[in-house]
């Protein structure tokens, strides 16, 4: 069954779509720019990752990198009916499809970890940020790390739990968890397979901030319109740079830094912006 976008939103979705896409416009400059929900479609499998959901989304990543009006984009799960005679729990994405993995050698299961959808959304130049509500666990928790931010709500729960199934994250959980916690949170996680609760992921950095689940979209939005609102280019420019220090050693990494920072006083974006601030006006950028 496919659950359509309110009427409030511009959606897009396909007639056995995993993933639909909604649109919410944000009044920004340059015009036109919006914000973008990808609302992963299988509640009844607690949106569980398989391999059309990851085709599906990849799709979605080439096709937002490559368009301009795309300023930030925000991954959430789909709700279960509430009507129904024996509800789902509420779930971001409670890990892969494990009936996938049946029977699979490693010559069947490397092609599709060679190309999968935490690459995709982690080598997206546009910002992204996970609006987690429920579980998030496995390849869930692994797509909340190739997101930038995390928002959750205080009934998200996190885990690494493929350990017991005689495993180990195959979708960077290792190494973005890590480098997201520091070792000590991580190997606990990933050793144990046990779940963290919101406030947990709070303490330990794996999320930025923990909302009642009523005010999760709102905070979610908050954030979102904040970040479209600032010039297009300079924050590509900047999500770079940051990015740089996972990669650089500090010293490399400062001189990365100051290469991107001289080169924005070439750009219209720089001008616009300190001749807002100087008059006191709210700037308008041209995007560059």
């Amino acid at each position: 069954m496919i659950r359509r976008p309110p009427r409030s939103t511009q959606g897009v979705s396909s007639a056995a779509s995993d993933v639909y896409k909604r649109q919410i416009e944000t009044p920004s400059f340059p015009e036109g720019g919006h914000i973008e929900i990808w609302s992963l479609n299988r509640p009844n499998r607690l949106n569980a990752l398989n391999r059309d959901m990851h085709e599906e989304l990849i799709g979605l990543c080439e096709r937002a990198e490559s368009d301009d009006s795309t300023r930030v984009i925000v991954i959430a799960g789909t709700e279960p009916e509430k009507n129904a005679d024996r509800p789902k729990p509420v779930a971001f994405a409670a890990g892969a499809d494990i009936t996938e993995f049946s029977g699979q050698s490693s010559e069947d299961v490397r092609p599709f970890f060679e190309r999968n959808a935490w690459e995709g959304v982690w080598n997206l130049s546009k910002p992204t940020i996970a609006m987690v509500d429920g579980f998030a666990l496995g390849g869930g928790t692994e797509l909340a790390l190739s997101c930038d931010m995390r928002i959750a709500s205080t009934r998200a729960k996190f885990g690494q739990p493929e350990i017991n199934l005689g495993l180990i994250p195959g979708g960077g959980g290792t190494q973005r968890l890590t480098s997201l916690v520091g070792y000590g949170a991580a190997i606990e996680m990933v050793l144990t397979g046990d779940m963290v609760s919101a406030q947990r992921a709070l303490e330990i950095g794996l999320v930025n901030k923990v909302v009642p689940p009523e005010d999760l979209r709102d905070s979610t939005l908050e954030i979102a319109r904040n970040i479209a609102s600032k010039s297009p280019y300079t924050i590509k420019v900047a999500k770079r740079a940051i990015r740089a220090a996972l990669d650089l050693p500090l010293s490399q990494g400062i001189l990365a830094e100051r290469s991107e920072f001289v080169a924005l006083f070439d750009t219209e974006d720089a001008s616009i912006g300190v001749e807002a601030f100087l008059s006191r006006k709210e700037p308008e950028w041209v995007g560059y």
